[in-house]
């Protein structure tokens, strides 16, 4: 089983999109029972919130079922339970890197790396435009599931 862990700032918003949309991804493409797929923050603000309102509309939007989740931070331990750690943005991925001490066996990305692209997915908590990051996210997952099918024994 490949297990990932979406990560951004607060869990509310493109973490908890990203898990959504590669859960679809995954079981539109018949290999759900493969994929264990959850979602944290690197901080503390949004604990126990649930996914942002417009975060649900889009996803809904592009009928895609959001998965009912409650924000969490992420754990040191997180690194030993998931083989992919995939943050949304480079201040994710430095904090991600703090919170777990390192990342000595290269599990760490940024989303967009899989869409073949460098740089970040805009939060949209700044924003207010989740219309630009469900297309940034999307692109990802996409790159991401194409990358393990070929990589990955699924």
């Amino acid at each position: 089983m490949i297990k990932i862990l979406f990560i951004c700032h607060g869990n509310i918003c493109r973490s908890t999109m990203a898990q959504s949309v590669m859960q679809y991804l995954v079981n539109r493409q018949g290999s759900s029972a493969a994929f264990q797929i959850d979602s944290a923050a690197t901080s503390r603000e949004e604990i126990g919130n649930p996914v942002h309102p417009g975060t649900v509309g889009k996803l809904q939007k592009e009928n895609i079922p959001v998965i009912p989740h409650r924000a969490v931070q992420m754990k040191a331990s997180d690194y030993e339970e998931y083989d992919y750690l995939i943050g949304m943005d480079s201040a994710n991925l430095r904090n991600m890197r703090r919170i777990v001490g390192g990342d000595p066996e290269k599990k760490m990305f940024l989303l967009l790396e899989f869409a073949g692209e460098k740089g970040d997915i805009a939060d949209p908590w700044y924003t207010g435009n989740f219309e630009d990051t469900y297309r940034d996210v999307r692109r990802g997952c996409e790159g991401l599931l194409e990358h393990l099918l070929k990589e990955e024994e699924v």
